[in-house]
């Protein structure tokens, strides 16, 4: 997973409550095995014109022209910028992966669904809750400056605006270790490869026929 210390990235304003995952990804999308290639897709309903199937040339499709990410002012956005319970729906990972995918590594909102804010810690993405009023300045402030830009420090927990104003965030302990460490549940595990593997040399030597795999 992708260590997350500062970031500095364009805003891109998703002006929605209630966004769920079906439309951060819909579930056409879903047949998919692999954990890549999700990015393409993402809000696919809202960003194109044309129904989307797995597998298809982007290039092909009809984009939306007044879909936010596809206005060229938010091109190459890195921070999401959305309302409140946004995530909500269904639990799919494939959510988180998508918004990573697409190139987003933070998202902030007044608030998000319990299931999609734990999925995006455990995918290298932040989330990140600010009041409402402090969210709804931040949408004011996007929409009158192209190429509006904030910086987030995780390691100080605060977000950076252009004047350089800061603004503190909460995250807790352990999730902030991981992100900055680029820890995932399989990273944090391997860091105890020696020990795995000692025992599993302990418990072959005690009890050798696990070593032999039953054929019926």
């Amino acid at each position: 997973m992708q260590k997350f210390t500062l970031l500095k990235g364009i805003v891109a304003p998703m002006d929605r409550e209630n966004v769920d995952t079906d439309a951060i990804i819909p579930k056409q999308f879903l047949k998919s095995i692999k954990k890549t290639g999700f990015g393409v897709n993402l809000f696919d309903e809202w960003r194109y014109l044309d129904h989307g199937e797995p597998g298809q040339d982007p290039a092909s499709r009809q984009p939306n022209p007044d879909f936010v990410l596809n206005q060229p002012r938010y091109q190459g956005a890195s921070i999401l910028l959305a309302r409140k319970n946004f995530g909500c729906g269904s639990s799919r990972e494939h959510a988180p992966w998508a918004l990573d995918q697409y190139g987003f590594r933070a998202v902030i909102a007044p608030s998000f669904a319990d299931i999609f804010f734990n999925n995006c810690f455990k995918n290298g993405l932040l989330p990140i809750v600010l009041p409402e009023a402090t969210v709804a300045q931040l949408f004011d402030e996007v929409a009158a400056f192209p190429g509006y830009q904030l910086t987030i420090d995780l390691e100080r927990q605060v977000i950076v605006r252009p004047q350089g104003e800061e603004i503190a965030f909460e995250v807790q302990a352990f999730r902030k270790y991981c992100l900055l460490n680029g820890f995932d549940d399989i990273g944090l595990t391997l860091r105890q490869s020696d020990k795995i593997k000692a025992f599993e040399a302990q418990r072959l030597a005690t009890k050798p026929w696990l070593a032999h795999t039953m054929v019926s």
